[in-house]
């Protein structure tokens, strides 16, 4: 008996529902055995910038880029 267009694509969406179910299985199993090691933020900045020392005119240039200006709103 021939296969309906709608049961074909029924039965190619169960395939890919399994196919994501056992990807996400192995995901989960693969995180379990080698868990991420936690991030180790910075304590401070202090020394991250390689150069000379920073001028004042480019921190305000920065906070002028950063922070809008009341008169924008």
């Amino acid at each position: 008996m021939a296969e309906t267009q709608e049961e074909s694509f029924l039965r190619r969406v169960n395939r890919i529902e399994q196919e994501l179910e056992h990807l996400k299985r192995d995901l989960l199993q693969q995180l379990a055995a080698h868990p991420a090691a936690p991030f180790a933020g910075k304590p401070s900045l202090f020394g991250c910038v390689r150069g000379e020392d920073i001028a004042e005119e480019l921190i305000e240039e920065a906070k002028r880029g950063l922070f809008r200006d009341l008169k924008d709103l």
